[in-house]
């Protein structure tokens, strides 16, 4: 007889395997469309081999394992699992292939620095004023953040909230010991936030802690308070403001998140970043860095990273590739770095010391 656990295993399986055809699906066909419509607009093509095609399924395959056992083992509500806003993804799908003939014409043109004519660019970095993945307005439009966790299942094959919950884990360890020493709520901040998905799954697998959110986009962070205010749990402060300098004092936060940014940064500011999340690290407090797998810890995926970044516009990717983060993160003062790869991520856990 099979029992509520299995079917929900189930469940989450299919699931899975569902929103990964869609994603294969949807690209294999706007590439058809684009072959057809704006030939010109195409890259090199890419071909994974049946060797490669294998280890990229086992890779996933075992990605879903680690999140159903993290889930079982209590370690986030499985519910998470399920909290996919479908809705939200059938309401705009339709306006990601009416955006495609703009992207197409960025792509044949080498455009790559067409952005909102009502934005004051020197409020912002200027490796960031770009239409990174050739996006519609960067991310710097209200238009931008409704597609964008779109465009990231897709990319990803319906894995992106998986890879965001392998923080987790680590992050739970390394809050364990602060929070049986300090009777006060413990404060976390997610740089780079985005649309707050992952401050959404942070909050539903920890409770009773102070959450804050850190975005250079108000776009993209008016989405995350609407995402997030639509949803039980904690108040949590949003706030703008560059990476490279945050609006926080020294010391001000006992664990730091920080999902899918550096390898969008030229190596400076990378490291700047780092030398940030360490100054508003409480002594004792943690780093989790979420990122792309990179060719030292994944190099029988290199040729995917390689193609990647020509592939879409991401001008930082391949130096991010071949760079060493564990030293960013030694020479910025953090100790006891470990890290992780799980499908297309790598993880790093690292302790500021006391």
């Amino acid at each position: 007889m099979i029992n509520n656990t299995s079917l929900a295993k189930i469940a989450y399986h299919t699931i899975q395997q569902g929103k990964g055809l869609a994603g294969y699906a949807h690209k294999e066909l706007s590439t058809k469309l684009m072959e057809l419509l704006a030939p010109e607009a195409l890259s090199e093509k890419f071909q994974i081999d049946k060797k490669l095609f294998k280890e990229v399924r086992q890779s996933m395959s075992e990605l879903e394992k680690i999140d159903w056992k993290e889930a079982e083992e209590g370690l986030y509500p499985k519910r998470q699992l399920f909290d996919f806003p479908f809705l939200h993804l059938l309401v705009n799908y339709p306006l990601l292939w009416l955006d495609m003939p703009s992207t197409w014409e960025r792509r044949k043109n080498r455009k790559t620095r067409e952005l909102p004519n009502n934005i004051s660019q020197k409020d912002y970095p200027n490796y960031y004023l770009q239409n990174f993945h050739h996006q519609t307005d960067g991310y710097l439009s209200e238009h931008s953040a409704n597609l964008y966790d779109i465009q990231v299942e897709i990319l990803f094959n319906g894995t992106a909230d998986a890879m965001r919950r392998r923080i987790i884990s680590p992050l739970k360890s390394g809050l364990e010991d602060l929070r049986e020493k300090d009777c006060n709520k413990l404060k976390v901040l997610d740089v780079a936030t985005g649309t707050g998905r992952t401050l959404q799954q942070i909050r539903s697998a920890l409770k009773d802690i102070e959450l804050y959110g850190l975005d250079l986009s108000s776009a993209y962070l008016k989405k995350a308070s609407h995402h997030l205010s639509n949803r039980e749990g904690e108040l949590v402060q949003l706030v703008q403001g560059n990476a490279e300098n945050m609006p926080f004092k020294k010391n001000n936060f006992d664990a730091l998140t920080c999902v899918f940014l550096l390898h969008e940064l030229p190596r400076n500011a990378r490291q700047n970043v780092l030398n940030e999340c360490f100054r508003i690290t409480r002594p004792g407090g943690t780093l989790i860095l979420a990122d792309s797998i990179q060719i030292s810890d994944s190099p029988q995926f290199s040729e995917i990273m390689k193609n990647f970044y020509k592939i879409f516009h991401e001008p930082f990717y391949y130096d991010y590739i071949n760079d060493d983060i564990n030293y960013k993160l030694e020479n910025a003062g953090f100790q006891e770095i470990k890290a992780e790869s799980f499908f297309m991520t790598r993880v790093w856990k690292a302790t500021k010391p006391k």
